[in-house]
């Protein structure tokens, strides 16, 4: 289950299983989906066509930024771990130290943009991860100090390897 936010107002709940159908807000979500690659879609939803581009998926923050009908939509998505955080009145246990960077999904690295010893801010790129035909750019999740590149130019990782570490 995520929750699904473009605003303070506009709040939704998503529920998938590989199972079942997904739901939104309870209710099944009947729609049609197709895939037109490079991160563009094609949606039929209550009768209405939408083209939806991935433009950003920021995974550390989980963060999305889709195009729908060639308008920029902001999204945050929060999974079950951090909404009971929040709940706990812990939301801001996330921000602690960051020591390395990991994949988040397989993939080949097509592009290096740190050096060890680099100083980087949060949000900065830090390399570029090719996965299902689309490339993401894997950001740095705080600031710190570049101190190990775990990997190289073209090398295949896999999800949870170790790519950057920090100092």
């Amino acid at each position: 289950m995520f929750q699904i936010s473009t605003a303070p107002d506009q709040v939704w709940e998503v529920d998938y299983r590989a199972t079942d159908a997904i739901t939104l807000n309870g209710q099944p979500l009947a729609w049609d989906v197709a895939d037109l690659g490079e991160g563009r879609f094609h949606v039929l939803y209550e009768g209405r066509s939408y083209n939806a581009e991935v433009v950003e998926i920021d995974y550390a923050t989980k963060n999305i930024v889709l195009k729908l009908n060639g308008q920029r939509v902001v999204m945050q998505a929060k999974d079950r771990f951090d909404l009971l955080l929040e709940r706990l009145g812990m939301s801001n246990a996330a921000v602690a130290k960051v020591n390395e960077l990991k994949a988040p999904m397989p993939g080949l690295i097509v592009d290096i943009r740190v050096t060890p010893g680099q100083t980087v801010q949060k949000g900065d790129p830090l390399m570029v991860l090719e996965a299902m035909k689309m490339e993401n750019i894997l950001k740095a999740p705080a600031d710190g100090t570049v101190s190990t590149l775990k990997v190289n130019l073209r090398d295949n990782v896999q999800k949870g390897q170790v790519l950057v570490q920090f100092s």
